[in-house]
Formats: C-alpha cells, sequence, structure tokens
C-alpha cells in the first residue's frame, strides 16, 4: 500500500488495510547524532541572552549555527546543503529543542518553512540563485502568509500582485505580520492574491527584502522567543521580477498549505522533543525531593505526570515518524490531516507537560535560575504557530468533509442519489487484515478500526443530517478530529512496536505504553461521545446567550451615560457662571 492519504482513505473507504504505511524506526545515523553534539555544545557555551546584549549574542549563535550547516540541514547536496531526509531533519529537531529554542526556531523558520517552497516548487534557476546561499546561512529566509486581519483564513488574504503592464514584474501591495525572521533575513517566500474576483487565486513569490518598496518594522515585544526575530513587513509597489514566482498563477494557495504540513512537523518533533526533556527534569527533580519521609517519585500523583509525559512523548515522535515516511516517500503527498494531527497532540501535550514539570520543581520551579519559566513562555506559541489549537481542533474533520462532500457531487446528481451514496458509505464494512503476534496490539487494531468506522458513521451522518450547516457545528467537527487523532496515534504507535519488535527488540515496555494510551484515548472517547452533544455543550448555547445579551445591556448602559455627559457638562459650565 503506499502511505498516502492513509486517514482519508480509512474514513471514506473502502480499503483494505493489511499493512501500516511508515517505514521502519531507524536510529539516527552517526553524523545525525554528531551534528546534535556539536550543536547542544555549542548552544550551551553561548546561550540566549534576554538583556541588553541579545543582538550580540544572537548574533554569535547565528555565525556558529551557519559554521555547524544548520541552515543547510534538509536543503539537497547539489545546492552546498546536507541533504539530510526528512526523518533525520526531525531527529535534530526533536533533540535540540530543549536547548536554545528561540534560536532553534530562526532556523527552523528558514528550513521547514522559509525555503521549502523553493526547493518543492522552485525552478532549476530559482534553486541555483536562492539554495545556494541559504544553505551557507548567507541569506536567512521567512514564510509571509499572516497578515494584520488575516491569520487562518489564508484564502482571503489582503496583499496583491498585479502584472506591470510591460509584463515582466509583479506589483506587490500590502503588508504582513508576527513573520519569523523578519528582520535577520535576506529573503522571503511571500504570498498574495492575484485576482480580486477569486480570493484563493494567489501567488507564491520569493521576495528579496533588500529590494525598493519592502519596509520590515521594529522587531515585536514579545512573550517568549526574545532572541529570535518577529515583526511586520510591508509591501509598497514592489516590483518582483516574474521568473521569481513560485509555480504557476493561482498556486500560491497549494503551495502555502503544502509548505505548512512540513512546518507542523516540526513543531510536532519539536514537542516530543520538549516532553522528553521535561520528562527526564521530573525524573531527576522527584528522585532527589524527599517529603513525608519518602522521594516523591514514589508518589502516584507525581508519578501520573511521568507517565503521562513517557506515553505522550512517545506517541507524539511516533506520529511525525510515520508522516514523514509518508513524505519521505512523496514530498508533495497530502498529508494535512497527519500533520495537522502532529502539530495538535504534540503542541497541546506538550504544554501540559511544561506545566507538569514546573509543579514537579515546586517552589524552585518558580524562579527564573531555573529553566521551566522561559520554557513555557518560550513554547506557548507553539499553540498558535502554523494554525492554533483551535483551528486543528476542526481543520481535519472539516478536510475529509470537503473530500466527501467532492466526491459526492461527482458522482450523484439529486437529493435522492445524494442521500443513498451517504447511506452506502454508512454501509461500507472495514477490511483489515492487520495481524499482530501480541495481543495488545491486536486489541489496540481493533480499538482503531472501530474508530473509523465510527468516523465513517459521523461524516455521513451529519452530512445527512446537518447538510451544508455541518460546517459551522464546531463541537460535532471536535469530536471527529478527537477520535481521529487518537485512530492516528494508535497506528503510529503500532508502526513503531512493531518495527521494534522485528528489529529484535523487547518490546514488552511499549506494549504496556500501548495498553496506557489505549485507555486513555477510550475514556477520551466515553467523554466526548460520538454522536450527540453532551449535556455541557447544550449548556453552552444558552449561558452563550445570556453573556451576550449581559455585553448588550452594559453597551446600552454605557451608550445611555455617554449621550448625558454634554448635557452635563454644559450645565456644569453653566453653574460656575452663574
Amino acid at each position: 500500500m503506499k502511505p498516502v492519504n492513509v486517514l482519508p482513505d480509512l474514513y471514506l473507504g473502502p480499503l483494505e488495510l493489511t499493512e501500516l504505511p511508515a517505514g521502519e524506526e531507524t536510529a539516527p545515523e552517526e553524523k545525525v547524532t554528531e551534528f546534535i553534539r556539536h550543536y547542544l555544545e555549542m548552544t550551551a557555551a553561548t546561550p540566549e541572552s534576554e538583556g541588553d546584549d541579545l543582538e550580540k549574542s544572537r548574533e554569535k549563535v547565528l555565525q556558529g549555527l551557519k559554521k555547524l550547516g544548520f541552515f543547510g540541514l534538509t536543503i539537497p547536496k547539489a545546492y552546498g546543503g546536507l541533504g539530510l531526509s526528512m526523518r533525520q531533519y526531525l531527529k535534530i529537531v526533536e533533540k535540540t529543542m530543549a536547548s536554545g529554542m528561540a534560536i532553534g526556531f530562526t532556523a527552523l523558520a528558514h528550513l521547514s518553512i522559509g525555503v521549502k517552497g523553493i526547493v518543492l516548487f522552485g525552478s532549476e534557476t530559482q534553486k541555483e540563485k536562492y539554495l545556494v546561499p541559504a544553505a551557507s546561512g548567507d541569506i536567512i529566509f521567512s514564510y509571509a502568509l499572516t497578515e494584520p486581519n488575516t491569520g487562518s483564513d489564508a484564502r482571503n488574504i489582503e496583499t496583491t500582485a498585479r502584472l506591470s503592464e510591460d509584463g515582466r514584474h509583479y506589483i506587490l501591495e500590502g503588508s504582513k505580520a508576527y513573520i519569523t525572521n523578519a528582520n535577520l533575513a535576506g529573503a522571503m517566500t511571500v504570498f498574495a492574491q492575484m485576482d480580486a474576483e477569486k480570493p484563493g487565486q494567489m501567488g507564491a513569490f520569493i521576495v528579496e527584502t533588500a529590494w525598493e518598496g519592502v519596509r520590515v518594522g521594529k522587531d515585536m515585544p514579545k512573550m517568549g522567543l526574545k532572541a529570535s526575530s518577529t515583526a511586520t513587513v510591508h509591501f509598497k509597489s514592489v516590483k518582483v521580477p516574474r521568473e521569481n514566482l513560485l509555480g504557476s498563477p493561482g498556486d500560491g494557495f497549494k503551495i502555502a498549505m503544502t509548505i505548512l504540513n512540513y512546518g507542523r512537523l516540526a513543531l510536532g518533533a519539536g514537542s516530543a522533543g520538549m516532553m522528553k526533556q521535561s520528562l527526564a527534569d521530573m525524573n531527576e527533580r522527584a528522585k532527589r525531593r524527599t517529603q513525608f519521609g519518602a522521594p516523591i517519585v514514589d508518589f502516584e500523583l507525581i508519578q501520573e505526570k511521568l507517565v503521562s509525559a513517557r506515553v505522550n512523548g512517545v506517541v507524539a515522535s511516533a506520529m511525525t515518524d510515520y508522516t514523514a515516511a509518508m513524505l519521505e516517500s512523496q514530498p508533495l503527498a497530502q498529508v494535512a490531516v497527519e500533520s495537522s494531527h502532529c502539530k495538535l497532540f504534540g503542541t497541546t501535550r506538550a504544554w501540559n507537560t511544561l506545566y507538569d514539570a514546573l509543579q514537579v520543581a515546586g517552589g524552585s520551579g518558580y524562579l527564573t535560575t531555573q529553566p521551566y519559566e522561559k520554557r513555557m513562555r518560550d513554547f506557548r506559541v507553539t499553540t498558535i504557530f502554523e494554525g492554533t489549537t483551535e483551528i486543528h481542533s476542526i481543520y481535519p474533520a472539516l478536510f475529509v468533509l470537503r473530500r466527501l462532500t467532492k466526491q459526492m457531487q461527482a458522482e450523484t446528481s439529486g437529493r435522492f442519489s445524494k442521500m443513498l451514496f451517504l447511506l452506502k458509505k454508512l454501509l461500507l464494512p472495514p477490511r483489515w487484515k492487520l495481524h499482530f503476534r501480541h495481543a495488545a496490539m491486536n486489541r489496540a487494531k481493533r480499538f482503531a478500526r472501530y474508530n473509523a468506522t465510527l468516523l465513517r458513521w459521523m461524516l455521513a451522518l451529519g452530512l445527512l443530517i446537518y447538510g451544508r450547516r455541518v460546517t459551522e457545528k464546531q463541537f460535532f467537527l471536535r469530536r471527529i478530529t478527537n477520535l481521529s487523532l487518537y485512530l492516528f496515534g494508535t497506528l503510529a504507535l503500532l508502526t513503531r512496536i512493531e518495527a521494534a519488535r522485528q528489529g529484535g527488540r523487547n518490546v514488552k515496555a511499549d506494549l504496556n505504553l500501548l495498553d496506557y494510551f489505549i485507555a486513555v484515548a477510550k475514556n477520551a472517547r466515553k467523554v466526548d461521545g460520538f454522536w450527540s452533544a453532551s449535556r455541557r455543550e447544550r449548556l453552552h448555547a444558552k449561558v452563550a446567550a445570556d453573556l451576550r445579551q449581559l455585553q448588550s445591556d452594559k453597551a446600552s448602559v454605557q451608550r445611555k451615560a455617554d449621550s448625558e455627559l454634554p448635557l452635563l457638562s454644559t450645565a456644569g459650565r453653566g453653574s460656575q457662571k452663574a
């Protein structure tokens, strides 16, 4: 089976699942391990600064990264890069995330999204011109999609690009916001609308920051990642050579979404690394700290935090490895659902783990001399980067629903035939011939298969009952996403364990971890339900309506008070004259 569109195919079927689609788990190659060692030594010797010498400290680390070859990790060797595979790259991200996170993000934004459009879609001329200096770090890249008024709704960005009268340039107008690397970048991948009448008809352009009309604002003060650069970028009548268009006119949205798949994977890998580091910190602290005559590592409520960090860290790593294997097979594979799950699961679980790590540290965890508060400040933005947690809680469900709707429209005409099409989807039997040697793995397979069946029912029934309004039912969409999330985590974990077993490793501990994850997943399914809204969700509408009424009443009182102010001031002036 080709490792492409695995999750949507499972939902929409029929799909005969006879093997797991990811390649076997491999240990990092020697050069990757050596690279990680050099990186950690360098960042330990030149720690990030948040004081007056921030820029000086940042420049010192960046120069070290350039010498190390960090800016060319995934750029092909033909253009001066190291040409690492996706899994090798993500292993480096995972191992280095907890060390120098802000500086790490500078290189990650450059590699995962900044130059990725050129690597995937660039012409040979574009690659020769830009990838060579990008690999050496002589040119650092940014990715410019987000705007002051537009975030996750990327189809409706306001920046425009029109062809000049002589046909030699595109004239770029607009602004971008919250752009990572903005003041470090020599070039950026910029997205703009190309047809005012057709939102989403976008172009992706390679824009050099030194060009006339490009203005980068001052670095924004941030909660964390202070050693990284984040700023607004303005384009005023910028002449972009026609040859700097990536792909064809109108390909911009597709290019933007494809690039973001890679960015989300890096966040997933980084999250796994942060959980593993936090687990190591919690273990060390819990073994040394004694309360009530016993080390706190013996207390169940502390152990619960350690176990959660262990399980979620392994699952997040397995999910990113699984998806990376698909992209290694086909770099343009449609892995929107899988990469979304990597980002959502990784960043939310890692954020909870960072909280737990500070909690286990006790009072000392609150001190700035310890790493916990800075990690929390730095990491917090990952739940916003590359699409917020809220968007990724419904995006996979929307993605698959759109595919199902498109398939239905192509194969049917008329209301009755559409209904028949959806009913047939409900009755499709899952055909999974997967079989494992261990009972725990077969239990997990049955859980995953049942989840896939529930998902198919929910997708079809959602369209039957809600019709087009299904896209407005966000609680319902989130339940679909949660089912899908745990299904994906189960498949990824099964893949990793089976690879380890075939490699001759004792997987007893892995099977316990798998059983634990399935127990958590079943509990989540029980809490969320799978079809009807929970009592809390039903009450939500009433409380939300009450809140809107309360705000409306307050606004009405305020307007009345404001309207009386001129009368009061006039009366006051009159009394003073008297």
